[in-house]
């Protein structure tokens, strides 16, 4: 079967809107693919670290990024999705800080994006692919069979995020994350290349007052109406 036969649902939206969360249930529950598009520059980052590449070769970065050999395994319930890199658990690894800034040095390499974008569209197989990210709908699958745009008030992703760092043990200011969440939105909507904007096929969901399997429930309806369930 071609590419385009296999079944594509995309999960686009800002940070915070419970977007990955989302695609990793969906994923466990379909027995699908996925494709978790914005852990793919931290672990660039990590693998150039690896590999020794400088973050300013932008061929060698350019080389990684078509090549990297990544696994994101989802989990229902209560366990948290795995990312895998060159056969190593690294789910932990690309969220430190020294991973997140270079994560953002190699984003802003237009041959890398390049790269990554055809890495992305490499992840389509059969049964089907789940895809989270920015532009998932509108710029990397725009021939998805179901495409969700989910979103959340910044006060609500806000306090998420505050939740979640306080259960690791972290400490965190609730409104300089609502700060970082408006200034991130204000970038991801504003950028020259892949602007954060729904499909506009997309199915807009407000994940504001709900509760994540609501929102799976609502997307699994969706999915129905277009025969993906199998």
């Amino acid at each position: 079967m071609s590419e385009q036969g296999v079944p594509v649902i995309t999960i686009d939206g800002p940070g915070g809107s419970g977007k990955g969360t989302l695609a990793g249930m969906l994923a466990a529950r379909l027995g699908w693919h996925l494709l978790d598009s914005g852990a793919l520059y931290r672990l660039l980052a990590l693998a150039a670290h690896n590999h020794g590449a400088d973050l300013t070769n932008e061929e060698m970065l350019t080389g990684l990024a078509a090549h990297l050999d990544v696994q994101f395994i989802a989990a229902e319930g209560d366990q948290e999705q795995r990312t895998v890199l060159e056969g190593e658990d690294v789910s932990r690894a690309i969220r430190t800080e020294t991973i997140g800034a270079g994560a953002s040095r190699v984003a802003a390499l237009p041959a890398v994006r390049q790269a990554l974008l055809a890495r992305q569209q490499a992840f389509r197989e059969m049964p089907g692919l789940v895809a989270d990210g920015r532009d998932m709908g509108t710029v990397v699958f725009p021939d998805a069979q179901l495409k969700i745009f989910l979103t959340a008030s910044p006060e609500i992703r806000a306090e998420r995020r505050y939740r979640q760092l306080l259960e690791k043990g972290e400490t965190a200011s609730l409104a300089g994350l609502l700060d970082e969440i408006n200034a991130r939105d204000e970038r991801d909507m504003n950028r020259s290349i892949a602007p954060l904007r729904p499909a506009e096929d997309a199915i807009l969901i407000d994940s504001s007052h709900m509760s994540i399997e609501n929102v799976l429930e609502t997307v699994q309806a969706e999915a129905r109406k277009r025969n993906l369930l199998g």
